[in-house]
């Protein structure tokens, strides 16, 4: 299943979301499979979720059922369970392989109030000519230094387009990114920490940022579908 965090729900951790959703699969009367043994669990595996805070329109998890259902109206019936914001967007029969193998990259739109375009062009420029970019970052294992430049697949830069309605003074580029999954995983906020190391380009407002596309990433550092081969069947079971 592919679903969607926007507006308020961005917000939502890992943790909440993951609760939500097995009371969902509750009230749209989902036969889930559980796991063995003395404490079972819900046979439900999430890939690479967003961190708190920020937008996506591609998070995926797979689930195990007992009994066969249609995808379609499973989708619809999960929906209408979660709040608006967490939005279930397609589901599809698994055929086989980890769903998780599939997430090789992401597609990210980081939206830089504050910060105007030429600016943002500089410091791209800066990030991707550097052979080796190091940032640090706290993680469970304590503080730790790694290369944020060679999970970079590219970058691009867009202006924020505005109605006449919105016209405003204050300056907003749009920073536009293919990151490789790597281990350790390299997010947005290492991506701005890279471009501050680079061009000491310190974003004046918090960002905003949303996943727009997650999956197998190809030749030509594009995201593909990372459902498309399971597209076959109609009937999960």
């Amino acid at each position: 299943m592919r679903y969607a965090k926007r507006g308020p729900l961005r917000f939502t951790s890992h943790r909440d979301f993951a609760r939500a959703f097995e009371r969902a699969l509750r009230r749209a009367g989902a036969p889930i499979a559980f796991s063995q043994g003395f404490t079972p669990h819900p046979k439900i595996s999430y890939a690479s979720a967003a961190p708190t805070g920020v937008a996506s329109e591609a998070e995926y998890l797979e689930i195990g059922l007992r009994a066969p259902v249609d995808p379609a109206e499973l989708r619809v019936a999960l929906d209408a369970a979660l709040s608006p914001g967490l939005d279930v967007l397609d589901a599809v029969v698994a055929q086989g392989g980890s769903l998780a193998d599939r997430m090789e990259a992401s597609h990210w739109w980081i939206e830089l109030p504050g910060v105007d375009a030429p600016a943002l062009r500089a410091a791209v420029a800066a990030f991707t000519a550097a052979e080796q970019v190091l940032v640090e970052r706290m993680t469970k294992q304590g503080r730790r230094t790694f290369d944020a430049r060679a999970a970079v697949v590219r970058m691009d830069v867009r202006e924020a387009a505005q109605t006449p309605s919105e016209v405003t003074t204050v300056p907003c580029a749009i920073l536009e990114v293919v990151v490789r999954q790597v281990t350790p995983a390299v997010r947005p906020d290492d991506v701005l920490s890279g471009l501050r190391v680079v061009a000491d380009l310190e974003p004046p407002v918090s960002p905003r940022t949303t996943r727009l596309a997650q999956g197998t990433l190809t030749a030509q550092g594009a995201i593909a579908d990372p459902f498309e081969t399971d597209r076959v069947g109609v009937i999960i079971g």
